[in-house]
């Protein structure tokens, strides 16, 4: 296993399902408005690096009809971030049209240009500038096919709400009028002037989010909601456990019943029937037997992943420095560990799937981060040009870094392959507990030195498993060592928001405040003495203010605790105020600050909406969220059983925005849960005096 990162999704990286090709098949495989592009140089970059080119025609990125309306395609997807609001301010920005004028197409395979998919927090950073330089030489297009029209100098024009002006002559042309609802094809090559982030007019505004009424109204319709003509219902048989391999199995009552289909291929057993009913009955009544190898437990976890390195694994990632810490002398020296437990994504939706092939093409609708890797995933698996494969991506219900795969369309487009008609599969909540990829697990080693003086001396990092996101050190310390240990994988795992970045703060921030404490200095004071990173001080310093830190000492009642970090090109401070009972230790999560600075803000509101989700989500994982397993089960798949965030868990939340007009725009959806976890920690210490080093710190269980 290579260093988890969401740029790999490490999800996508087992073996496909190869299903079996009858001749007939074989042998078909054998035989036989305005439009702009312009692709920003890092996006450009990345995607020659993944054997994509950016397209070039014009046609591939925008159009503008009769009535000035215009439509954006891009390959990534809405889930709950708000690009499709961010993303559409952005071209109506540079385009000069209203917010109202532009509809987004977003993760159709067929109809938007390819994109590696949605994570990593890259689509602002990324998608952002690309549709912005998009935008801006549209609107110099448009300037120059009126001032061909008036013979008339372009420069000489103005472009405002959707029409160019003459000032001149007061004459003026809506875009509509100018491109007649046809393409103006050709390429774009350079890269137009931007408008700065300091002269936004819609960038820049909190725009409320885009088809808001269509969600809190029910008309949007989710992956589990499409319904498609003479459409099935399917089930999947699963095994008893993980890594099991199939006895026997015994289908002959299920296939008696009327309207259903069994389907077999190879290991692969499924069933539909016209309702689901029928087909959760009809797969009660399959006899398998099944043989599951021994496997491990949480409690031999952290002993397994600290003995079992990944064979041929790079355990030198990240190396900062060879030094040793061990050769460098300090007033103190820390020697802890840190541990985090496996997570699931627990998604509003479970994975869903509607499939229908009709004259050799498949159509898939499905909740997915990367729809253009399902599609080719689809592809393979059916041993099929991925020409003869759309993938659409109706807005889902939840994900963030937990539906980079396509299993639920491969296995929906297998039973609808059997069945002859459209079928609808979507996990059950306990499937997704079970068969999805979790949040991975980690061990971290952190030994450091600091003076007397509060400067660090030295400082060295080792994470086991959970992966290199967020592992650098933002603190000044010279030669510091940083690596991450890859292991071998206990349970399946892949990509979560921030993914290991949360760990790797957690563990960090929490051994900062240790040593703060172990010179008896101010946790605030002794950061910023080892901080040059100004965005990271300013941060810092406007948490620390809007929350009044330092202005009371702790208490078990009232206890405080802050932490901070950066990652994804963002910075972000937090603080926290809490209780701790006294009987029993549990903590009360009373008022959370969280300042957040991501270069030029492009919507207040759906940012502050962000960092609030991320501070709720992020309670969990800090709290009380881990799989239990046994065997090669899961124990706790149901949310009777898995404790999640509930309204009664959350705390006053307060956003401070730190708006960095003069930067460029970084990616958000992230980082917002990496200090929740920590600063928790820190004041638990403050109020009771005991050190919490593992997630979920059980004693707010």
């Amino acid at each position: 296993m290579k260093e988890l990162t969401e740029l790999e999704a490490p999800g996508l990286r087992e073996q496909l399902h190869w299903f079996e090709l009858d001749r007939r098949d074989f042998l078909k495989l054998c035989g036989g408005g305005l439009l702009v592009c312009l692709a920003s140089r890092p996006a450009l970059a990345q995607r020659r690096r993944e054997g994509h080119e950016l397209p070039k025609e014009i046609s591939a990125w925008l159009s503008i009809d009769a009535n000035g309306k215009v439509t954006v395609f891009t390959g990534k997807i809405e889930t709950g971030q708000n690009v499709r609001t961010s993303l559409a301010q952005q071209v109506a920005e540079e385009l000069r049209v209203p917010f109202n004028s532009i509809t987004m197409v977003m993760g159709d395979t067929d109809l938007t240009p390819w994109d590696a998919g949605t994570f990593g927090s890259r689509t602002t950073p990324t998608m952002g500038p690309e549709l912005r330089n998009m935008a801006a030489s549209a609107r110099d297009l448009l300037a120059q096919e009126a001032a061909r029209t008036w013979n008339a100098d372009a420069k000489a024009l103005t472009v405002a709400d959707g029409r160019v002006t003459n000032p001149k002559t007061g004459k003026s042309l809506t875009f509509g009028e100018i491109t007649r609802g046809q393409k103006l094809t050709g390429a774009v090559e350079s890269e137009p002037a931007l408008t700065p982030a300091t002269e936004w007019k819609i960038a820049g505004t909190s725009v409320p989010k885009a088809d808001g009424r269509d969600f809190v109204t029910g008309k949007h319709k989710y992956p589990s909601d499409i319904v498609r003509p003479e459409m099935q219902f399917g089930k999947v048989l699963r095994p008893s456990g993980f890594h099991a391999t199939l006895v026997s199995v015994d289908t002959s009552a299920a296939e008696k019943m009327p309207g259903v289909k069994v389907v077999r291929d190879g290991d692969f057993i499924g069933v539909t029937a016209p309702d689901l009913l029928t087909a959760e009955r009809a797969l009660a009544k399959i006899q398998a037997k099944w043989n599951v190898p021994p496997q491990i437990s949480n409690a031999e976890l952290f002993q397994y992943i600290r003995s079992h390195p990944e064979q041929d694994g790079d355990t030198q990632r990240n190396q900062s420095a060879p030094a040793q810490s061990s050769n460098v002398n300090a007033d103190v020296k820390l020697d802890q560990h840190y541990t985090v437990q496996y997570i699931a994504h627990a998604p509003l939706e479970p994975r869903a799937a509607v499939a229908e092939w009709q004259d050799g093409k498949l159509n898939v609708w499905t909740g997915t981060q990367r729809p253009f890797a399902v599609r080719d995933q689809l592809a393979t698996a059916f041993r099929i040009p991925s020409s003869k494969v759309r993938v659409r991506m109706p807005d889902m219900g939840g994900a963030y870094g937990g539906k980079h795969t396509g299993e639920c369309a491969v296995e929906a487009a297998r039973l609808a392959k059997g069945a002859g008609k459209p079928v609808r599969l979507v996990w059950t909540r306990e499937e997704e507990f079970t068969w999805a990829y979790f949040r991975p697990a980690g061990w971290i080693e952190i030994r450091s030195g600091v003076n007397r003086d509060g400067k660090l001396a030295f400082w060295e990092f080792h994470n086991y498993n959970s992966g290199g996101a967020g592992i650098e050190t933002p603190y000044d310390v010279p030669n510091p060592i940083t690596q991450f240990h890859p292991t071998e994988e206990p349970l399946r795992q892949g990509s979560y928001r921030a993914l290991a970045a949360t760990a790797n703060h957690f563990a960090r921030e929490s051994h900062m405040d240790e040593l703060a404490h172990a010179l008896n200095m101010d946790p605030l004071e002794f950061r910023l003495k080892n901080l040059s990173d100004d965005r990271m001080r300013a941060v810092f310093q406007a948490a620390a203010d809007r929350f009044g830190w330092g202005r009371e000492k702790s208490t078990p009642q009232r206890a405080f605790g802050i932490a901070g970090g950066t990652d994804k090109g963002g910075r972000v401070a937090t603080c926290v105020e809490l209780s701790v009972d006294p009987s029993d230790h549990r903590i009360h999560l009373l008022r959370v600050v969280q300042a957040w600075e991501s270069g030029a803000v492009v919507n207040p509101n759906g940012l502050r909406n962000q960092m609030m989700g991320a501070v709720t989500m992020a309670i969990g994982g800090a709290l009380f969220e881990a799989i239990q397993f046994k065997d090669g089960r899961i124990l706790n798949p149901h949310f009777s059983q898995y404790r999640v965030p509930r309204f009664s868990d959350s705390p006053k939340i307060e956003i401070v925005l730190v708006d960095r007009k003069d930067l460029p725009s970084a990616g958000a959806g992230e980082i917002g849960v990496v200090g929740l976890a920590p600063a928790i920690g820190n004041a638990f210490f403050a109020a009771t005096g005991t050190r919490l080093r593992d997630m979920p710190m059980t004693a707010g269980g």
